[in-house]
């Protein structure tokens, strides 16, 4: 199965693409950011993500889509932007590839690497052993990584 792993966000937003299942360590196949102009308008925000999206899920044609449930204290003002991009997201996991992503809470994800509540370099140390890599940008795609290989293991939360 070829999974795509959502860390979502308006300004940045990390994606990778994992192939494998439950029964062994899956292989990573691509990963990255996409960074959007704080200077722009939310909608050309959303447009970029729209767009890229589009490309992302065409080339790789992901099986099955793994994407953060984000959480919000009451204080965070960038929360709407942030589910707006949510919202774009979902539609082009629908309507380019007829798949609805399975959403995961950032502490279940992190748990199932071993410390829920890891930073993200944590996270990306505790990927290097586990895919038994040299190196791993410390960015979103990081947190990615980490979400699509946490659902092609089996990890679900009861959320729709």
């Amino acid at each position: 199965m070829i999974w795509l792993g959502i860390d979502p966000g308006l300004a940045i937003v990390g994606w990778s693409i994992l192939e494998g299942d439950e029964t062994k360590i899956p292989t990573i196949i691509d990963y990255g950011i996409i960074e959007t102009d704080k200077k722009q308008p939310t909608g050309e925000r959303l447009a970029e993500l729209e767009t890229d999206f589009v490309t992302i899920i065409q080339e790789f044609q992901p099986d099955a889509i793994a994407m953060e449930m984000p959480f919000f204290s009451r204080e965070i003002k960038a929360a709407g932007k942030v589910l707006q991009a949510l919202g774009v997201i979902n539609l082009v996991c629908y309507r380019e590839a007829q798949l609805t992503p399975f959403f995961l809470h950032q502490a279940s994800w992190k748990a199932h690497l071993g410390n829920a509540k890891a930073n993200k370099k944590e996270v990306g140390a505790m990927l290097q052993q586990i895919f038994d890599l040299p190196t791993l940008p410390i960015d979103d795609s990081v947190d990615a990584i980490a979400i699509a290989y946490s659902a092609c293991c089996g990890l679900r939360n009861a959320i729709h």
